[in-house]
């Protein structure tokens, strides 16, 4: 179990939670995530590159030219992977990058890469309080007084994410906003600092700690 203390919006201290979540063992924790990540970047890939064999250009349907007296090597047709423009060999073709891993496996993953990560974790209470127009400024201000600097890469993770904070956020390049919902082993791994408001801390309680 960790503690973690609450911040409201202005960063000042407004409480205590908790998260409980089961984690992997230490000996095979570094595996697990390892292949949890690998697995996520590997589905991320459209897997729709291709090349032409010889089989499928076009033409050659005829000899290039005689078989002997031009002094040049022998061909048979211009389609033949010696010549430019002509097949590829062994070149790629659409496939499919997905890797094989069972949900207890990748949601044991994912929450050893959130408990790892429990010391940069700030939870906040109220998160972009006062906010009824899009504005990023205030966006940035309000993670200066959690402590953030200007340009760390952070991961806001939220509830319900209002359409007025998504539009705030959407304009920093180094701020993610996801749902809680939707976590995943990369962005919590490749974040500098999460910041959780309290409710998602309550979902990712309730969904994730049933082990």
């Amino acid at each position: 179990m960790a503690n973690c203390v609450i911040r409201d919006w202005e960063g000042k201290e407004a409480g205590k939670a908790s998260l409980d979540l089961k984690v992997a063992k230490e000996s095979s924790a570094t595996d697990l995530v390892h292949r949890a990540v690998v697995r996520q970047l590997a589905h991320a890939r459209q897997g729709t590159a291709s090349t032409l064999t010889r089989a499928e250009v076009a033409g050659g349907g005829r000899k290039p030219y005689k078989q002997k007296g031009t002094g040049r090597a022998r061909q048979g047709s211009i389609r033949t992977p010696l010549r430019p423009g002509g097949g590829v060999v062994f070149g790629p073709k659409p496939r499919s990058y997905n890797l094989a891993m069972n949900r207890k496996e990748r949601r044991l993953a994912l929450r050893t890469a959130l408990m790892s990560r429990i010391d940069d974790l700030i939870v906040v209470q109220g998160f972009g309080n006062g906010l009824d127009t899009p504005k990023t400024r205030e966006i940035v201000a309000g993670l200066s007084r959690l402590g953030i600097t200007d340009g760390t890469k952070v991961l806001v993770v939220l509830n319900n994410p209002s359409e007025v904070v998504r539009r705030s956020v959407r304009n920093l390049e180094k701020v993610k906003l996801i749902a809680a919902d939707q976590l995943n082993v990369f962005d919590l791994l490749n974040s500098k600092k999460l910041v959780v408001s309290d409710e998602a801390l309550a979902k990712i309680q309730e969904v994730y700690g049933d082990g």
